[in-house]
């Protein structure tokens, strides 16, 4: 029997329609579009404005993008991962109604939240779902509605996140093609320095954590750099050296779009050419679980059958990681 890897067949993705640039930002909080783009290399990022619509709308429109675009029948879809940070509610799981509402009905669903590398460790688990021989189809979705629990009078995080969602499928290759290594980590001391404080079992609502403003993203901007600079670097560098791989042979970077001095330094460390590390955090910000997905989606026309691409996250926990992939498709 031919060993099996699990290789990426289709991607889709959507963003909202509303444009929320640093110029309109100005108008909200002491800030400036010089000192934003300077800092993160964010323009601009996308709003769901829509009350009524939470993250499976978005993780829904993702999905159906991808199934359009490479003419897919849900009902051929094993399971559905739901990588995400803001889930519709605590309970019930927002990736069982995604799956349901895109017709995906004879597939198992869940949920996975790790912070900014939900999407990374999806891939981790997709691939092991296809690789045990039991799933052929294993749809992963990044999706979250940051600006549902970002604090708009606090420029330190209003800046720098926006709304979206990504997904691709995962499909068994025979061809060596797909996910070749990973190099995962995470670290509780990151507990203290990026979180929402309440509204878990160990802060339950109450009138006072709505009034102290604890159910919004807070973060120690800089210890939170420091570490995200550092780890996921060193990941990527990692992985490079565990599969004898130079910068000559890294075809493309797809880093979390979380700050382009992160990703610059990561780029770095690796000693490879801007024109191949890819983003587009100008457009959309940090999109949390969407951001690497949205990448993929974005660059698709570029990747050639075989190039070798490198996957980096960093998220709040901390979690962090790199993963090795070949592409397995020239886009039609």
């Amino acid at each position: 029997m031919n060993t099996i890897t699990a290789a990426i067949t289709a991607v889709g993705a959507y963003v909202p329609e509303f444009v929320l640039s640093n110029k309109v930002l100005e108008t909200m909080v002491d800030t400036n579009d010089e000192w934003i783009t300077s800092r993160t290399g964010i323009k601009e990022r996308r709003i769901l404005k829509d009350k009524d619509k939470g993250t499976s709308f978005l993780a829904i429109k993702a999905a159906q993008d991808l199934l359009a675009k490479a003419n897919i029948d849900p009902l051929e879809i094993d399971m559905v991962i739901m990588a995400t940070a803001t889930p519709d509610m605590p309970v019930a799981s927002t990736g069982v109604y995604v799956a349901t509402q895109i017709g995906a009905t004879n597939a198992f669903a869940y949920d996975l939240q790790a912070a900014c590398s939900s999407f990374l460790y999806g891939m981790s688990t997709a691939a092991a779902y296809i690789q045990s021989g039991r799933y052929k189809k294993v749809l992963l979705i990044g999706a979250d509605k940051m600006s549902s629990i970002v604090d708009y009078t606090d420029r330190s995080t209003c800046i720098i996140f926006g709304d979206g969602a990504g997904a691709v499928l995962f499909e068994p290759n025979y061809e060596g093609l797909g996910l070749q290594d990973e190099y995962l980590r995470s670290d509780g001391v990151g507990r203290d320095f990026l979180k929402i404080d309440a509204g878990g079992s160990l802060h339950p609502a109450s009138l006072d954590t709505i009034k102290e403003k604890r159910h919004n993203i807070v973060q120690d901007g800089k210890t939170v750099f420091k570490y995200a600079v550092t780890n996921m670097s060193d990941a990527s560098e990692l992985i490079l050296k565990r599969n004898n791989l130079t910068n000559e042979n890294v075809d493309w970077l797809v880093p979390h779009q979380a700050n382009k001095r992160i990703i610059d330094a990561t780029a770095n460390r690796m000693n490879l050419e801007d024109s191949k590390v890819l983003m587009n955090i100008e457009k959309y910000g940090n999109t949390t679980s969407a951001t690497l997905p949205l990448v993929l989606n974005d660059f698709e026309h570029k990747f050639k059958k075989g190039d070798t691409i490198i996957l980096a996250a960093f998220g709040g926990g901390f979690t962090w990681g790199s993963i090795y992939l070949k592409w397995a498709y020239d886009k039609q």
